[in-house]
């Protein structure tokens, strides 16, 4: 099982630091990063294993949200199931 995480807002030192340490609190393997900063924007997709966790993926969805509202970022972790089925035809 996969989840694909979003993060998007101001560029600032430690964003991929803080979100992945929020996956790694929680056992979620990071599989894949892409990122890039547009002017002083910051864009992130993570792909994270979500196979072994250890808590609800809920949990770990919150925490992200948490996250980002205290940063100042979007930040958005969608399980890969939800993914697939909003873009099934």
């Amino acid at each position: 099982m996969r989840a694909v995480i979003t993060v998007i807002g101001k560029d600032a030192v430690g964003i991929l630091h803080k979100v992945s340490g929020i996956c790694a609190g929680h056992n979620a393997n990071v599989i894949e990063v892409t990122q890039s900063v547009l002017q002083d924007m910051f864009a992130m997709i993570m792909m994270v294993d979500i196979s072994g966790i250890t808590s609800d993926f809920s949990v770990l969805s919150d925490e992200m949200t948490a996250l980002g509202k205290s940063e100042g970022l979007a930040i958005h972790c969608m399980h890969e199931d939800i993914f697939n089925s909003m873009h099934r035809i």
